[in-house]
């Protein structure tokens, strides 16, 4: 088993940043790729980014490329998701999710998910 805890979330005034941190426990040597997801109220959980063990393998959502950054430190089993000019739209649950094998962008190839942490974007 694998366990997820995301922190950092909040509320922010829009432009601001925030930096969420999901930390993992258990048999993470068999998790290469983590992921990020988000659900907004009333909205299906989509997919923000995701990052592979190594070096440049990341992928983005077109919504957030450009001001969102993932990174990972494998010493800590920790991934990170560093968000930058925060816009009203980006207010959500953000989720850390995880799988083995490669990089997919579907929620349902994760295998283990965080219980989330609310980001707010005031405008």
């Amino acid at each position: 088993q694998v366990q997820l805890v995301e922190s950092g979330g909040g509320l922010v005034q829009a432009g601001g940043s925030l930096r969420l941190s999901c930390a993992a426990s258990g048999r993470t040597f068999s998790l290469p790729v983590m992921g990020w997801f988000r659900q907004a109220p009333g909205k299906e959980r989509e997919f923000v980014a995701a990052i592979s063990p190594s070096v440049g393998s990341t992928v983005y959502a077109d919504s957030v490329k450009g001001r969102f950054t993932i990174s990972r430190d494998n010493a800590k089993n920790t991934v990170y998701l560093q968000m930058n000019s925060l816009k009203p739209e980006d207010t959500a649950v953000y989720f850390c999710a995880a799988r083995s094998d490669i990089i997919r962008t579907t929620l349902k190839e994760y295998d283990y998910w965080g219980q989330g942490t609310q980001v707010t974007v005031s405008s």
